[in-house]
């Protein structure tokens, strides 16, 4: 593996401290600012890479995160990996790309695969193995080489805001067993997988996005239940695994997980043996920027409790990460950063980078994400009767992880008539005089969770025929006197097409 090129022309020399003469060293030391580019993900705003981030690729930046706002259609995104990469060509190019309720590539229509809910509901591991082969050879074709993915929490809370649908269920062997298949996929098609959140975010009921969540559990229960499915993707050969920012307070303190070595060092690298890449959730998030005092700051912290690659997030311009890359030189400039250990940081990023591996010349089937939603949809009850209904869709927020993506039946539906309301903008009344004696078929998306979603529903099936689609997590809520209950495990386009499929209404 080659050194850092600042490293291989000799070392760094540092002309005086920092404060000397009232002369700023860091600012002015472009070695220690190279190297600490080489330790960070950025990202930029649309549709072509500015100026100002392909200046900092060759100043040595290690890569970038593509978000949906940077994504129109498939021959831009390869036009724009191929701009990111003639600007330096070993350039890390990530994505969220989990199939499912998280995409960036079909932001605009919604993914045409499951997501891990439903595949894990499924059970066949070689299914979810095609599946994320697929996914990544979607990326390959595009210029990407690192999928921010697959989420492998164990989801035990099912009123989590920010997992839910994206983890493979609440059974650490059955996530463990997708974990691994998924990373296989992905790796088949030349994709470097990135498991995430490490130790376990499933057990959360807060979203790190906004605060620092806290899993309160013993060391022995972490390693029980969150846990396995990260030895599980260590065992497949995963080339990275993503920190959480979350507190296990037996272990973390009041810190988050990015920031504790006990965790990285001693846990992830020293009893389950990783050698790959340590990966941060992204440091503007609330529970890492928060609890350091800002990015630059967090970035520090990271890299020092044993973090490589440090990605910024989404919202970052070229301020952000000068910010982060002066915290970090001003931090080997005073030796509160070990010179050694962000060296360290640097060889495995351009590992990850480096790494390739030939795609199999498998064909993919266009119906592969299709089928595999329809094989995951859940009915209780009779859908008898239903043949002609009246389609109500209940408008329901989305995470930050998720986005804005289109969801639902509309898309898929044959003339169906349909209508889309707010909960508690409407009645039960006033649905039943709309249906004009039609049933009604409900859809929703973690309906248990809106008191008025929750109401409407039982007043409904109280008094009119009325079928469920639940297209979040499952919960075990289920309204008194509906007729039928189907449950798509998420609510990609794959999912919606597969429950209108069920339902016969399909176009």
């Amino acid at each position: 593996m080659a050194r850092p090129d600042t490293l291989a022309e000799g070392p760094i020399t540092m002309s005086a401290p920092i404060g000397a003469e009232g002369e700023d060293t860091v600012s002015t030391d472009p070695g220690l600012r190279r190297l600490a580019l080489r330790t960070l993900l950025a990202a930029f705003p649309g549709h072509t890479a500015p100026g100002w981030a392909e200046d900092l690729l060759g100043e040595g930046l290690a890569g970038y995160t593509l978000f949906g706002f940077n994504i129109a259609d498939t021959e831009q995104v390869a036009t724009l990996t191929a701009q990111l990469r003639a600007a330096r060509r070993d350039t890390i190019i990530a994505i969220d790309e989990e199939g499912g309720d998280v995409t960036r590539l079909a932001h605009r229509t919604g993914s045409p695969y499951p997501g891990n809910a439903a595949l894990g509901a499924i059970g066949d591991l070689d299914l979810t193995r095609r599946v994320y082969h697929a996914i990544g050879r979607e990326l390959a074709d595009v210029g990407i080489n690192l999928d921010l993915a697959p989420t492998v929490d164990v989801n035990t809370a099912t009123d989590n805001p920010v997992i839910g649908t994206r983890s493979f269920g609440a059974d650490p062997v059955r996530v463990a067993a997708h974990a691994a298949a998924a990373v296989v996929g992905l790796q088949q098609a030349g994709v470097a997988a990135c498991a995430k959140h490490f130790p376990g975010h499933g057990a959360t009921i807060a979203d790190s996005h906004l605060e620092l969540p806290t899993v309160d559990v013993t060391p022995q229960l972490l390693r029980d239940r969150e846990l396995p499915p990260f030895a599980a993707v260590i065992a497949a050969g995963t080339k990275a695994i993503m920190t959480a920012h979350i507190r296990v307070p037996a272990i973390t303190g009041d810190d988050p997980a990015t920031f504790t070595e006990a965790l990285l060092v001693d846990v992830l690298r020293g009893e389950y043996g990783f050698t790959g890449t340590v990966v941060t959730d992204a440091l503007e998030m609330k529970g890492a920027s928060r609890s350091a005092g800002g990015i630059g700051p967090a970035a520090v912290r990271a890299l020092r409790a044993g973090a490589d690659l440090l990605c910024l997030g989404a919202d970052i311009e070229l301020e952000i990460v000068e910010e982060a890359a002066a915290a970090i030189a001003g931090a080997l400039a005073d030796g509160t950063l070990s010179l050694a250990r962000v060296e360290q940081a640097v060889a495995r990023n351009e590992a990850l980078a480096a790494w390739t591996h030939g795609i199999e010349d498998v064909e993919l089937s266009p119906r592969l994400g299709y089928d595999a939603a329809r094989r995951a949809v859940s009915v209780e009850g009779s859908l008898s009767g239903f043949e002609h209904p009246f389609v109500v869709q209940l408008r329901a927020g989305h995470t930050i992880a998720e986005g804005a993506v289109p969801w639902g039946l509309s898309p898929h539906l044959d003339g169906t008539p349909q209508l889309a309301v707010a909960a508690d903008e409407t009645s039960a009344n006033a649905l039943i005089d709309a249906a004009a004696g039609r049933p009604i078929v409900l859809v929703g998306r973690h309906t248990h969770r809106n008191p008025a979603a929750r109401s409407l529903a039982e007043q409904l099936a109280a008094v009119h025929p009325l079928a469920v689609v639940e297209m979040g997590w499952p919960a075990g809520w289920r309204p008194n006197g509906v007729k039928a209950f189907v449950t798509t495990y998420g609510a990609s386009h794959a999912n919606g097409r597969a429950a209108a499929e069920i339902l016969g209404l399909v176009a």
